[in-house]
């Protein structure tokens, strides 16, 4: 009976510490918003409030990554994408942060708009937080690797730029002879022009200005051509970008945290490795 008691204790004690280590906030005013932003607020469709999640280290090395789940640009897979990898990376003494963004529905400016406003509350919230502001870095699955790219390349200052970027398995490219269909509608439309589509083919936009990157696929992902991870590997390296790519056998796509992932222990200690030596 006591060693249940314990046990219970226990628990309770490890709840109440996530709560205190965890905060949650709305990305946006609505009736303000950032100046530069204010024109895609008004026009967006609230149809979900943008939010982040934070989850404080209880022993902040000063690293901070912001995650954008993946989900085609259609929905967002917040579980093992998102929320379920906080824990591991606060043992790393990581300040981890799920953004909660709005889908485009066409509007290609929505997503951008609002992974740059959650770099903005990090660095803004640094000293609260116990983050370093050169150490800010960016992290997406999928569609929310798409995402996570197009900040590495598209930051509009230096107050979004990412200090580094993490990808899984993601969309990189518009191309539609190789890119991933539904990502492409959701973010562009039906018949993007084709400075658009190019636009927004990440593996086009590296320059040597581009955040180091740290790239995970698998090479039966028959979802993601690996041709988005390669092409975009490929750009990092002609641009001199630091740049590490590890590419498992088998696996598909969209595991994410997922235990069922045969190589999730390897791709663990490769990023944490990376985290540690090159952060």
């Amino acid at each position: 009976m006591r060693r249940y008691l314990v046990a219970g204790f226990m628990g309770i004690s490890f709840s109440v510490m996530a709560q205190q280590n965890r905060i949650d906030m709305m990305l946006w005013d609505k009736n303000v918003g950032a100046d530069q932003a204010k024109a895609i607020v008004e026009k967006a469709d609230f149809n979900r409030d943008p939010a982040i999640t934070v989850y404080k280290a209880a022993k902040p090395n000063g690293k901070a990554i912001i995650m954008c789940p993946g989900g085609g640009y259609g929905w967002e897979a917040t579980g093992h994408e998102g929320h379920d990898i906080a824990h591991w990376l606060n043992n790393q003494g990581v300040t981890y942060v799920v953004l909660k963004y709005r889908l485009p529905q066409g509007n290609h400016e929505i997503p951008l708009s609002d992974a740059e406003q959650a770099i903005r509350l990090v660095r803004e919230h640094a000293e609260e937080w116990g983050v370093d502001p050169s150490k800010v870095g960016i992290m997406g699955a999928s569609a929310g690797g798409h995402l996570a790219s197009t900040v590495a390349t598209h930051y509009t200052s230096a107050a979004t730029r990412p200090d580094f970027q993490i990808l899984f398995y993601p969309v990189i490219t518009m191309d539609p002879s190789y890119t991933h269909a539904g990502s492409r509608t959701n973010l562009l439309g039906e018949n993007p022009s084709a400075d658009l589509q190019n636009r927004f083919s990440n593996e086009l936009q590296v320059t040597p200005d581009t955040p180091k990157a740290f790239l995970i696929l698998s090479s039966d992902d028959d979802i993601v051509p690996v041709a988005n991870s390669i092409n975009y590997y490929t750009s990092l390296v002609s641009n001199k970008v630091p740049v590490a790519m590890h590419i498992y056998p088998n696996g598909g796509h969209g595991y994410g945290y997922s235990e069922w992932f045969t190589y999730k222990d390897q791709w663990k200690s490769e990023l944490e490795k990376w985290l540690r030596e090159e952060i």
